[in-house]
């Protein structure tokens, strides 16, 4: 989608903007619906400053829902897709959704399908998206469909939103543990160095220490920043290359405490989006492949494969994953009564809230358990600085007194 500056005339005399086309020949028809006449229109060349440049999925995911949510109650309303999406458009507050969804509405005014038109912005409706809507299509029920989506990306909403806040206190505690304590090395301990120099004397070890630390923070301050960037650095690569993310991915689910979590809160999201798609009667193979894209856990994708490939052998999808401890007991022999009942989508729905609560639940332990702590770490952090420069000078002060005396 290209931008084209353009100069015009209207009804109430000149004009000039720019308008967003697939060609210079849509820019005019665009500009010739709105009523305007083109004197000179030029496509406005793409650089680094006017490129948009987004990494992941550049629209929020509560933006998201609230556009599922509106674009629903507008469908039910008996609003056309395409006059729903030409509101929705102007109403989202992201800029990349209504960029997304002004395109949208083109394709549909040209008679494509909403399906093929929202898989054209991949970066924003996910596989999942695209194909629960085609199966609305089909079916007629679109209403229904996004109703179901807006409840799925509700969920996987809340149930993010409550592990972020759970590592979010201990992560913004720890950096302002390191803040203070590297602050204290570099700008409070050096002022006393004159002062214990001129002492004399055999220092305490905790002194010797701290002082030993002020002047390696002072002196290979660089080293210590180059050392972050580079953990960074190596995580990120680690993270992009998929071979690599399975070990990744796998040490994370066993980290201690927080890996239990991030474990249940993957189960949760594979469940809920497995529910919905069966729920939307897209099939079950074409399910299994757009989960194992939108878990984002190698160690569970791995597992999905391996269930796809035992359903195309005839075989049940839960043999993988009974032999592998990231799916507990509980999930297997569910999604077999739900095989054998012939209601897995309402089997997973239930699974899903079972592990939704148990985030929910384990995130508000965790949060009550972590403040005393990490107020601990960070008094102890802070106490030991403060004990080194006090221990000194109390020294220097019973010397002081009985030199007095």
């Amino acid at each position: 989608m290209a931008r084209y500056k353009y100069n015009g005339r209207d009804r109430k005399g000149k004009r000039q903007g720019t308008v967003n086309a697939a060609s210079k020949r849509e820019a005019m028809v665009k500009l010739k619906d709105e009523g305007i006449r083109v004197i000179e229109i030029n496509e406005v060349p793409e650089t680094l400053l006017t490129k948009d440049i987004s990494i992941g999925n550049p629209v929020k995911l509560q933006h998201f829902v609230i556009y599922l949510r509106q674009f629903s109650t507008l469908i039910k309303a008996g609003v056309t897709v395409v006059e729903a999406t030409s509101i929705l458009a102007f109403q989202t507050e992201s800029k990349a959704l209504k960029k997304a969804l002004l395109d949208v509405e083109q394709e549909l005014r040209e008679g494509n399908p909403l399906s093929e038109a929202v898989a054209k912005h991949n970066k924003i409706f996910t596989p999942m998206f695209v194909n629960m809507v085609k199966a609305g299509e089909v079916s007629g029920n679109l209403d229904e469909t996004l109703d179901r989506l807006a409840e799925h990306f509700e969920k996987q909403h809340f149930t993010r939103q409550k592990i972020v806040s759970a590592l979010a206190y201990p992560s913004v505690v720890g950096i302002i543990a390191i803040a203070v304590v590297i602050f204290l090395l570099v700008a409070v301990v050096p002022t006393f160095v004159t002062m214990f120099d001129d002492m004399g004397g055999k220092l305490p070890a905790i002194t010797r220490f701290v002082l030993a630390a002020s002047s390696f923070m002072q002196s290979f301050w660089w080293l210590v920043a180059l050392i972050i960037i580079l953990i960074v650095t190596i995580i990120t690569s680690l993270k992009n290359n998929k071979e690599t993310k399975y070990y990744l991915d796998y040490m994370i689910l066993r980290m201690p405490i927080f890996g239990n979590l991030l474990q249940k809160a993957a189960l949760a999201r594979m469940m809920r989006t497995l529910s919905s798609l069966f729920s939307s009667s897209v099939p079950i193979l074409q399910a299994m492949a757009i989960v194992e894209k939108v878990v984002e856990n190698e160690v569970l994708a791995k597992v999905i494969r391996e269930s796809r490939d035992s359903l195309e052998k005839g075989r049940s999808m839960t043999e993988p994953m009974r032999i592998h401890w990231a799916f507990p007991p509980l999930v297997t022999q569910m999604i077999v009564i739900g095989e054998e009942t012939g209601a897995l989508d309402a089997m997973l729905s239930k699974i899903a809230e079972f592990y939704e609560k148990e985030v929910e639940t384990g995130t508000d332990r965790l949060k009550s358990l972590i403040e005393p702590l990490m107020i601990v770490v960070l008094a102890g952090l802070v106490g030991t600085i403060v004990t080194s420069i006090m221990v000194p000078m109390f020294d220097m002060f019973n010397q002081f007194q009985q030199h007095n005396q």
